[in-house]
């Protein structure tokens, strides 16, 4: 089987002379079916086998026969449609309407209220058998009880059906298209109608139709969030970087979104046989897990039955030794049971479950399940990404340390917070060396090379001398230090200065930020201007230099997050939990 299992056109069975063979057994049938599906599962979780990110232009031209330039043709196209079949996931087996309306009759606390019905209805028989004039009471009641069930199991289901026809009407609402390159002319086609071998182009703002390998990109990024989670676009082009299809940068992923750039390729896998297919085959297998409501109904339904039992049973007996009848002690037998028969609480439920479905509504949140809305307000425990969600995803300066002062920066980005006194020499010559070393470019691949935290600038006075700055781990920071600056003015490295340093880097690290030291060093005239500087092979003094101060930053929290948090509160939640938190304890364990 290829990847995910790609569909294949049945063929029509040839005509066989010989007599009809035995058909087997229904229940083989189903057996064999089961084994085949479980097998075809496990063959989804092995891990992906995949070559195509490997091959060259070339051989990827020979493989899927098309012509990278002009695509495929219409005729071709259509072919393949045909027996691959339309570039769309299966979805999951749908409830029959008439079953999902018969749970709502029949399942959960329905099914006690019918017991109560169906006993009220045998009670009033047995006395209209008995007797010519019986009293109704019986009667009443189990026709109470039935027509509660029937109009609270239509209201739910008339409520549920209404969200189904929205959720429904929004994947219509915007119908996907694909711009794809057939023949040597471009056309817009349905996401449905693309097809493997499919010259595709993609732009920024385009979803991606199906699983492409590039043969050609510039500044194509892609959101794969909702594959992989990551909230960072990841740069695609036409280079094969990595052995795993899943890691390499020359492949798009189906259902992912292209955020920038442009980008051609070819559909390598359509519909079920794409890597969101083989997730949406694997998650569409698993058990749904009952409910807390629904968990605690049943419960519920065990213990009243149980007490209802106990009771109806011991007022029979009782009934029977004070010298009752027994169709007298029957009918207390019954009237005992339905009594414990709480008829008012399924339509209580229904009724506060679905006044709060609409609520949400009003809040732009659709109920496609009202049990759904239980589980939600019993949430005890959040889990969230941290970066860029609680976070803004930008490193901002909290605290600074100089002059053997902590000051409190402003980290509300409307610059209205806390400020200090900015005439301070120290901080001038600080606030340089901080926008000077920060031009740090991240290349791939460079895993291994040498990193200097430093650079090295020539002054624009009259002297033409070089100044050495660099930032870094502060207690790295210290050590090359062999002098200080106090309000501007350059003093020896003594015990009171690292006593002071130590207290303020202890203290900015506690408050959980991450700080970095800076030092700067005035080089001698004999680094001339031209010199050629290699920090690989130090060819300049890496000592002596005179230590500035600390800087301290944080990722501040977004600015609706405290709201956000207090109303979860208030709303019961216990915890709230970082998962990027939790994902670095993991890697530290």
């Amino acid at each position: 089987m290829g990847l995910g299992g790609r569909k294949r056109m049945a063929m029509p069975r040839e005509q066989n002379p010989s007599p009809k063979p035995r058909r087997r057994p229904k229940g083989a049938k189903r057996r064999v079916k089961k084994k085949r599906k479980k097998i075809d599962v496990e063959d989804l979780k092995k891990e992906v086998v995949l070559d195509d990110h490997k091959l060259t232009l070339e051989q990827l031209s020979t493989k899927y026969s098309v012509d990278l330039t002009k695509g495929l043709s219409s005729e071709e196209a259509e072919k393949i449609l045909i027996r691959d079949g339309p570039n769309v996931l299966t979805p999951p087996p749908t409830i029959p309407e008439w079953v999902k309306f018969c749970k709502q009759l029949f399942g959960g606390f329905s099914i006690l209220l019918w017991t109560g019905a169906i006993l009220c209805f045998v009670a009033y028989g047995i006395q209209a058998y008995f007797n010519e004039e019986p009293t109704k009471d019986n009667l009443y009641l189990g026709i109470v009880l039935a027509v509660v069930v029937v109009i609270t199991g239509c209201f739910s289901y008339s409520q549920e059906a209404k969200s189904s026809k929205i959720m429904e009407s929004f994947k219509s609402m915007v119908p996907q298209q694909a711009l794809v390159i057939r023949g040597g002319e471009k056309i817009q086609i349905d996401v449905q109608n693309v097809v493997l071998g499919d010259l595709v182009e993609v732009k920024g703002g385009d979803r991606i139709p199906a699983d492409i390998r590039l043969i050609s990109a510039q500044g194509c990024k892609v959101d794969n969030s909702s594959l992989t989670g990551e909230s960072e676009p990841q740069t695609r082009s036409p280079d094969f970087t990595h052995e795993n299809p899943l890691e390499t940068r020359n492949i798009c992923f189906f259902s992912t979104n292209c955020v920038e750039g442009t980008a051609r390729g070819i559909v390598i896998a359509t519909g079920d046989s794409t890597i969101m297919g083989r997730i949406a085959i694997l998650t569409s297998g698993l058990k749904v897990g009952k409910t807390p409501i629904a968990i605690e109904i049943e419960n519920f339904i065990h213990l009243i039955t149980s007490v209802a039992i106990f009771l109806g049973v011991a007022f029979f007996g009782l009934s029977l030794f004070l010298g009752y009848s027994w169709l007298e002690a029957v009918i207390f037998l019954i009237g005992i049971i339905v009594a414990n028969v709480p008829e008012g609480l399924l339509a209580t439920v229904t009724v506060c479950l679905t006044l709060t479905a609409k609520r949400m509504v009003r809040k732009n949140c659709l109920v496609k399940n009202l049990e759904a809305v239980e589980t939600l307000g019993s949430t005890s425990t959040i889990c969230s990404d941290k970066t860029g969600t609680l976070t803004q995803n930008r490193m901002t300066v909290a605290h600074l340390w100089f002059d053997k002062t902590i000051y409190e920066a402003d980290t509300s980005g409307e610059h209205i917070g806390n400020t200090f006194d900015k005439g301070s020499d120290t901080w001038f010559i600080l606030a340089q060396i901080a926008g000077l070393c920060n031009r740090a470019d991240f290349k791939a691949n460079q895993e291994n090379l040498p990193i200097a935290k430093m650079s090295i600038h020539l002054r624009e006075d009259s002297s033409q001398a070089h100044v050495l700055l660099m930032k870094g781990a502060p207690e790295r920071i210290l050590g090359f230090c062999s002098s200080y600056l106090l309000n501007g003015q350059e003093y020896s490295m003594d015990d009171e200065m690292k006593e002071a340093f130590q207290e303020a880097y202890l203290e900015l690290g506690g408050l959980g930020e991450r700080v970095l030291g800076f030092c700067f060093l005035n080089l001698p005239n004999t680094f001339s201007k031209g010199f050629k500087f290699n920090t690989d092979e130090l060819n300049f003094p890496m000592n002596d230099l005179c230590f500035v101060g600390l800087i301290s930053m944080i990722d501040p929290p977004r600015a609706s997050v405290p709201d956000a948090v207090s109303k979860c509160r208030s709303a019961g939640v216990k915890r709230s939990i970082s998962l990027t938190l939790m994902s670095s304890f993991k890697n530290k364990m």
